[in-house]
């Protein structure tokens, strides 16, 4: 090849010289050279353009080469044209049959396409393990230690102790912030942090955790989360300038700063108590009573009153006091930025993302993204014990195929329990323990179990059949 300014002779295509294209976007072309699409800086011919384009990087290719991988005899470049029909140039390092150009030794057979033959045999010191790991120049099965999944490739290993792993698997950082936790998550793979007959599992995802290879751990709360899980669930910040007695700092508002105190009372043990407000929701002052009405809802959750409550002396709006002290901004595990407290509009629902239900009361938006939650479900911690289930539910941030144990749909976010298959989908999760009927006088209890062992339910109110798994929670 003889390089000329902003020529190119390439002998691939010795008829026309090649012509240097420093920026432009050859948006639907295709390199003659790796196959791939072509960006940035290219070659093409002016005579044959655009079915003649090479990146530039292609088209600068050493006529011939030495790898690692075959010392013996040095690599020439060959395009696949150049093959008689009956060779075979499957790449020795890929072992698949693409259409780009190939280093090739004819004495031995021996083929490597060029973007198989650029991965440069360089030595890695990633922040995760203690000593250098290089290239084993060589196709085989392996079993990543970080990752833990079986593979066929070139894997990077430690002469010192027999650690494995993907190419891939290195870029992994050495620390993380998940939105699930307030501390870093540093990276670890040691079986020192674990006993091999540990049961763990993914503070994300709620599912086991194999503790022989990577995962990302907070040693101060025992926090252990699955390496994709993490990466899944990150936030971007800057990690140097994190540190732990500023986490949630932007969030510690007080939650006074949702009304204005006007007027208190000092109970005997010294603990004041706001009588009158003025509600960042609502125009006019509020006042603390505990006489109430007969089917009166709280237009922050939209909810039913039962207890004391705020109330408007000049219109009909109520307001929980839990409702009236709800924090103006708040974080939640399943979503990566701050929630802004918005108050009710008129005439305007919007679907929760956690119930999939119409909502229309106070919701927790984000000023980034489309994100809404209903009050109510924001309140729900992720821990959560059910009347429903003998054991601990956890909140899963991970879509997953499992079903809810009680309506049996597959809906995301939802509650699982670690010890057995049991899962809550958020919906199931905060069904009222009791509600009323305007047709009948008595309220309706949640029940939990089948009053008689029959094997057909239907429904008093729509007198439809129910399959037996949407009546039971068990």
């Amino acid at each position: 090849m003889e390089q000329q300014q902003h020529q190119l002779q390439h002998f691939i295509h010795p008829n026309h010289s090649l012509l240097f294209n420093p920026d432009d976007d050859k948006r639907g072309y295709r390199c003659w050279g790796c196959d791939e699409p072509v960006y940035g800086p290219s070659y093409s011919c002016k005579e044959c353009w655009p079915y003649y384009t090479h990146h530039k990087s292609c088209a600068e290719l050493p006529l011939g080469l030495h790898h690692p991988l075959h010392p013996i005899h040095p690599l020439i470049l060959f395009p696949p044209w150049r093959y008689e029909d009956n060779e075979i140039y499957k790449c020795e390092l890929c072992k698949e049959y693409k259409g780009e150009h190939t280093y090739r030794c004819s004495r031995c057979d021996f083929n490597l396409h060029i973007t198989c033959a650029s991965l440069a045999p360089t030595t890695m010191e990633p922040k995760f393990h203690h000593h250098p790991l290089t290239p084993f120049w060589k196709w085989i099965t392996f079993t990543c230690d970080l990752c833990g999944k079986e593979d066929k490739g070139v894997p990077y290993q430690c002469h010192l102790c027999g650690f494995w792993i993907h190419g891939r698997c290195s870029i992994f950082p050495h620390k993380v912030k998940v939105v699930r936790h307030k501390h870093l998550l540093h990276l670890t793979h040691s079986s020192l942090e674990f006993h091999p007959s540990d049961s763990r599992f993914c503070q994300i995802c709620v599912q086991e955790v194999d503790t022989c290879y990577g995962l990302y751990y907070c040693s101060r709360c025992d926090f252990v989360a699955h390496l994709n899980c993490a990466m899944r669930n990150k936030e971007n910040i800057n990690l140097q300038e994190f540190k732990d007695e500023d986490e949630g700092s932007e969030l510690n508002e007080s939650v006074d700063s949702t009304y204005k105190v006007k007027k208190y009372h000092t109970r005997e043990d010294g603990i004041q108590i706001a009588t009158e407000i003025k509600h960042f929701s609502h125009e006019h002052d509020l006042m603390l009573t505990e006489q109430l009405l007969k089917d009166q809802k709280c237009d922050g959750c939209v909810r039913a009153i039962l207890s004391s409550f705020y109330s408007c002396v000049k219109c009909s709006f109520f307001l929980h006091e839990s409702c009236a002290n709800l924090p103006k901004k708040k974080r939640h595990p399943l979503h990566q930025h701050p929630l802004s407290l918005l108050p009710m509009k008129p005439s305007k629902d919007f679907r929760c993302y956690a119930c999939h239900h119409k909502c229309n009361g106070f919701t927790y938006s984000c000023e980034t993204c489309h994100f809404r939650f209903d009050v109510q479900c924001s309140m729900i911690s992720e821990i959560l014990t059910h009347p429903g289930h003998d054991h601990r539910l956890t909140l899963s941030s991970v879509e997953s195929s499992q079903n809810c144990s009680c309506c049996d749909s597959r809906t995301y976010p939802i509650f699982r329990c670690t010890t057995c298959a049991f899962a809550l989908d958020f919906r199931c999760a905060t069904l009222p323990h009791s509600t009323r009927y305007k047709q009948h006088e008595h309220p309706f209890a949640l029940s939990y179990s089948a009053e008689d062992n029959s094997s057909e339910y239907y429904c008093d109110i729509c007198e439809e059949k129910r399959v037996k798994v949407l009546v039971l929670l068990l």
